[in-house]
């Protein structure tokens, strides 16, 4: 089942706007809804995928061209160029499956034989907007996207689907495992703290990367349509999806108890200091999403329930919105990591 589509509202566009997330853009979800028809695709093993290629007439394709180019150019901070043929248009996909029904944008540069990008234009959804800044103030991921009235734009976010990632690596030495066993505890946390739910192995990417002659692990979410929606507080652990046995499983037989919880601290050490980096801009964030409406009343009395037992206090009891359990559950996690880092 998809989930409602929340709407942004003005006091969430007018800070979108103050921090340049809300810009006018000459590409618009509806310049897209208006395909003549739609082939379905298979992926690179030849199995079908929930995606199709809309197919446009020769008029409405030269037309969004030339937007989706310039949209590009802006959500990449680019300088656009007087002539913008020098970006092509390959191809647009559509995802009917998704929450956000989103358009995939394939663009090439016609100097770069085999250089590609991919971004996406999708409906605007409050609880995925929200969910893309907290990743972009609250972890190092930096991410760019734009938002102008109905339309979210956002950039392809790069590495190997977490579903994929371990079916593609299964000869992995010991060391290679307890690397990627700590990216997922400390995915897991930053999740938690965030209250991001539904990150199943499909929803995330793992990126390695080189350092002083190790190869060390990094997971990042893709998909941010459940920021705080959800009412069962184990859905925002990534732990506790079927999908996600694998990771789980690689981090009992690597780590120890002692590992695990170096890892957790290491996560929220990281989240404390960013937090303390954008201090303002967050609570200008966490203050509108303390007066949205962004879940079903019935879900916010569920999570606060459960965060209230799990973290044997009562002081979820005063939130009355979704907004306001998550400024609740940054304070109840990060707190104390956020005072200890202002002392040092």
């Amino acid at each position: 089942m998809q989930k409602d589509v929340f709407p942004v509202n003005a006091a969430f566009a007018s800070y979108l706007q103050r921090y340049g997330r809300d810009l006018e853009i000459p590409a618009l979800y509806s310049d897209l809804i208006n395909y003549s028809h739609a082939n379905p695709l298979k992926d690179k093993r030849g199995k079908w995928t929930h995606w199709e290629n809309a197919v446009y007439e020769p008029g409405q394709w030269e037309f969004l061209k030339g937007v989706l180019i310039k949209t590009y150019a802006i959500l990449k901070h680019l300088v656009i160029p007087p002539d913008v043929n020098q970006y092509d248009l390959e191809r647009i996909d559509f995802c009917e499956y998704g929450n956000s029904i989103p358009f995939r944008i394939k663009i090439t540069e016609k100097n770069k034989p085999g250089q590609f990008d991919f971004f996406y234009i999708k409906q605007a959804d409050a609880n995925r907007i929200y969910g893309l800044e907290l990743e972009h103030l609250l972890t190092n991921n930096p991410i760019n996207f734009l938002h102008h009235r109905n339309t979210l734009v956002e950039e392809n976010i790069e590495g190997i689907p977490g579903d994929v990632f371990l079916q593609q690596n299964p000869q992995m030495t010991v060391t290679t495992k307890a690397a990627i066993a700590k990216a997922f505890v400390q995915f897991n946390e930053s999740c938690f703290a965030r209250l991001l739910g539904d990150m199943r192995s499909y929803n995330f990417v793992v990126n390695p990367s080189a350092y002083n002659g190790d190869t060390l692990f990094h997971i990042r979410a893709i998909d941010f349509d459940q920021q705080c929606y959800e009412g069962r507080k184990n859905l925002y652990f990534p732990q506790f999806y079927k999908e996600n046995i694998e990771y789980v499983e690689l981090v009992l037989q690597t780590l120890t108890n002692e590992e695990i919880e170096q890892n957790q601290q290491i996560e929220f050490s990281a989240m404390a200091a960013r937090i303390i980096t954008y201090r303002r801009q967050l609570m200008e964030l966490l203050n509108s999403m303390v007066k949205d409406d962004i879940s079903e009343n019935y879900k916010i009395q569920l999570l606060r329930g459960e965060l209230n037992v799990h973290f044997n206090t009562s002081r979820f009891s005063r939130c009355k919105t979704m907004g306001a359990i998550v400024k609740q559950q940054l304070k109840q996690v990060l707190q104390q990591h956020v005072q200890r880092a202002n002392v040092k």
